[in-house]
């Protein structure tokens, strides 16, 4: 019982840390924490609201959209709400003065394939997306300035092998400048299709929950688990400048044990968070110690592939969140700098291809 104890309280300081402290570091701006993706009974959810706000500020998210489905509604008879914006105007009564949590105004179009179903957050007004025909509503929320995505262009309901393909519609929205983004990861499914099609048609990588239960039931949060997040750098801490950042494509996707995105996000957020300090040699010893310092929430998966070896380690090794680790290198003479090549293992800037990351000693 008391080593019970014991684990539960270990656990719960892990996820306060991990809830306070930012889950990536940024050495200019920030990396914003953002799901926009989100239900609640106002569509086709299981919870109120300002439920998803608490759920949110518990896991310390930065940002949030409210993404109902505009069509589908099958709690309209028990919870009758003409008015679309509803969702995010009770979840906005959730929110605190000292909250740093952010919420958005978001919907789902609701359509079968083509185009599916299609997410547009950062939206005035989501009565005004509701029409008859599937592109109508599109064209509303890119008036309203809206960002939009293609949403599980993997689901098995639309897609029985579960490949993400491009329609002639998505080609044409594509072509107009309609669609801006596409979930490579959704709820528990990652898409290396859609991940191509990301990178192909340069549209903003994007990870969602698409969370109907409750997060801490479907991802383990108490366990230390989290939902699949979307991180957008940016230079300030407004909606403002995350719908930017959409735009110009600065995001990373964190699912699970992986992080993805392109390249240069990807090997910017790393090398923000893995670093090396601390370099120096024995008086009587070509063996150089460092510290790899990982100051982020993602325990990095690390491949050495230089020419020296390990004093104490093998070449493939895994720094955990929020760590140090001396690393002893055997240099066979004293050198005042030294590169060290790394393959990031559970880091993706393409389908199966890992990034590949020097870390430099000064």
């Amino acid at each position: 019982m008391k080593a019970l104890f014991i684990s539960s309280l270990f656990l719960l300081l892990a996820t306060f840390v991990h809830a306070q402290s930012p889950f990536f570091s940024s050495d200019k701006g920030y990396w914003i924490s953002t799901d926009l993706h989100i239900h609640t009974v106002f569509s086709d959810g299981n919870v109120w609201p300002t439920l998803r706000v608490e759920e949110a500020r518990r896991e310390g998210l930065d940002l949030i959209a409210l993404t109902e489905h505009l069509e589908y509604q099958p709690h309209a008879e028990d919870i009758p709400h003409p008015d679309r914006n509803r969702s995010y105007r009770i979840a906005t009564e959730g929110l605190r003065e000292s909250d740093k949590l952010q919420v958005i105004n978001g919907s789902e179009i609701t359509r079968e394939m083509p185009p599916g179903h299609i997410n547009a957050v950062f939206i005035k007004d989501a009565n005004a997306l509701l029409h008859s025909d599937s592109l109508s509503g599109i064209q509303q929320a890119n008036k309203q300035g809206a960002f939009v995505f293609w949403n599980h262009p993997n689901w098995d309901a639309h897609r029985d092998d579960g490949i993400a393909r491009l329609e002639p519609f998505h080609h044409y929205l594509i072509k107009n400048g309609l669609l801006h983004g596409i979930e490579v990861v959704n709820e528990t499914t990652f898409s290396e299709e859609a991940f191509q099609i990301a990178l192909t048609h340069n549209l903003t990588i994007i990870g969602t929950s698409d969370i109907h239960g409750l997060t801490d039931w479907a991802h383990d949060i108490a366990k230390g688990g989290h939902r699949p997040m979307t991180f957008v750098h940016v230079e300030e801490r407004t909606p403002e400048a995350v719908k930017k950042a959409l735009f110009d494509r600065k995001t990373v996707v964190w699912f699970n044990d992986m992080i993805l995105g392109k390249e240069a996000s990807v090997k910017k957020v790393l090398s923000e968070n893995l670093q090396i300090e601390n370099p120096s040699y024995p008086e009587d010893k070509t063996i150089l110690g460092v510290d790899l310092v990982n100051k982020s929430a993602l325990p990095i998966q690390l491949e050495y592939t230089g020419s020296y070896s390990f004093h104490e380690h093998a070449s493939v090794f895994t720094l955990p969140p929020y760590s140090n680790m001396r690393l002893k290198i055997k240099t066979q003479s004293k050198n005042t700098s030294i590169a060290l090549p790394f393959r990031v293992l559970n880091a993706y800037v393409g389908p199966k291809k890992n990034l590949s990351l020097t870390l430099e000693t000064n």
